[in-house]
């Protein structure tokens, strides 16, 4: 088998899909809200769908909200996906209740419209669907990540989403709909993406097969 990855489970995760993407790729999966089988992982995932203040607040009612912090400091990767990503940043427009702030800024809801008008509809830039349901690609940045090796630019990704972090100093990939957003992210050994890896096909695929190499070398 190879390295011992966690998928955790807060109650509000896409745990199969995740688990098995990951599996396919050589993964020793457990999917777990044990804090004991979290510490014993190589590498951590942690998945989200819905509403972020569910998903943060059911983190911090399963008491893992200092396992995550604890696992960071490791130095082992840690990944989180889609609304999992989005409960990293400090803070939300979807919810009150604060982030994990492993990550610096704010997620806030798309809106239609292009980047340049500030995200609102003109007739220049007419309003795009919300939420964000579907294919998009993603542009790599100059600070091309080890999870994204072997991945080309402009790949398509799944995506599933009404909110999503501004562009920032830890933008390692980019998406654009309505206006231009962080897709993929990385501060030091945490890294998250806002599309679902496990939905993505071959470069979903590819992402995790990363994470697993990544993981066994940690």
């Amino acid at each position: 088998m190879g390295a011992r990855v966690a998928v955790v489970d807060h109650g509000s995760g896409n745990l199969h899909s995740v688990s098995r993407a990951l599996t396919r790729v050589g993964a020793d999966v457990v999917v777990t809200a044990d804090a004991d089988l979290i510490r014993g992982a190589a590498a951590l995932v942690i998945p989200g769908v819905g509403h972020f203040g569910a998903c943060v607040r059911g983190l911090r009612a399963a008491g893992l909200e200092p396992v995550v912090r604890d696992f960071v400091g490791t130095g082992r990767p840690v990944v989180g996906v889609c609304v999992g990503m989005q409960i990293l940043f400090e803070a939300s427009d979807e919810d009150g209740d604060p982030g994990l702030g492993l990550l610096e800024g704010r997620v806030r809801r798309l809106r239609g419209g292009g980047p340049s008008t500030g995200g609102q509809p003109t007739d220049a830039a007419p309003p795009v669907k919300v939420p964000h349901m579907g294919w998009n690609t993603v542009s790599w940045t100059g600070r091309r990540h080890p999870l994204a090796a072997g991945i080309p630019d402009g790949s398509f990704f799944y995506f599933v989403h009404s909110f999503a972090p501004d562009l920032g100093p830890d933008t390692v990939g980019a998406t654009e709909h309505g206006r231009a957003f962080s897709a993929a992210v990385a501060r030091g050994n945490v890294f998250a993406t806002q599309f679902h890896p496990e939905k993505s096909g071959d470069a979903g695929l590819q992402l995790y097969e990363n994470l697993v190499k990544e993981a066994a070398a940690a």
